[in-house]
């Protein structure tokens, strides 16, 4: 009983230790980037050509740069984005447009995309492009990335970057950003005060 007790207590403190790095990690890589701009967003997507301009002057998009491939930090993000949806009313669920831009092109064609988020609710959009183009969106959004080669695993590389969250407008103003936390708070907290 007491080695179960032991197991559990280690597995927790092992939990906290990987998500304070993670959140340590992300905080080094958005000070090194400075303040993100916005701006629009204009992608092919699971939707169809996909814009900002799109949404309603009443909507806003829930925007997450991120990679099917990922092996914790994307699925994490996503499920938090899942739940905070679920929570919300019918008519703050319609004001609200969730969209995962994939870092990987290479890997992550709009058939994945969409069968990936589908895991996550029908609301979910994907959305992608060429290198360039990503790069530039990117960096205007204070995302750092970069893909790190893994010759002795089976997905052949990772792509390593920052995880917030952006509560973006439809004319690509940044209204919140929201730090990765594997909890719904603070998403939930930031959506509650975007939606007023």
């Amino acid at each position: 009983m007491n080695l179960r007790r032991i197991r559990i207590g280690l597995g927790a403190v092992l939990v906290m230790l990987v998500a304070l790095g993670v959140a340590f990690y992300q905080q080094q890589m958005q000070q090194a980037s400075g303040e993100p701009r916005g701006g629009p967003i204009e992608l092919p997507s699971t939707e169809g050509d996909f814009s900002l301009s799109q949404l309603e002057d009443d909507q806003l998009a829930v925007v997450f740069f991120g990679y099917t491939w990922c092996p914790d930090v994307c699925p994490m993000s996503l499920a938090v984005v899942r739940q905070v949806m679920g929570r919300l009313d019918p008519e703050q669920r319609r004001r609200v447009v969730p969209l995962m831009v994939s870092l990987d092109p290479e890997r992550d064609t709009l058939a994945r995309l969409e069968e990936y988020l589908g895991f996550f609710g029908d609301d979910f959009i994907g959305a992608t492009a060429g290198p360039e183009a990503l790069e530039a969106l990117a960096g205007r959004y204070g995302v750092i990335w970069r893909k790190v080669e893994t010759p002795d695993s089976a997905m052949d590389y990772t792509i390593d970057h920052s995880a917030s969250l952006f509560l973006v407008d439809r004319d690509g103003e940044i209204l919140r950003r929201v730090l990765h936390s594997p909890t719904s708070g603070p998403l939930q907290a930031a959506l509650e005060k975007a939606l007023l």
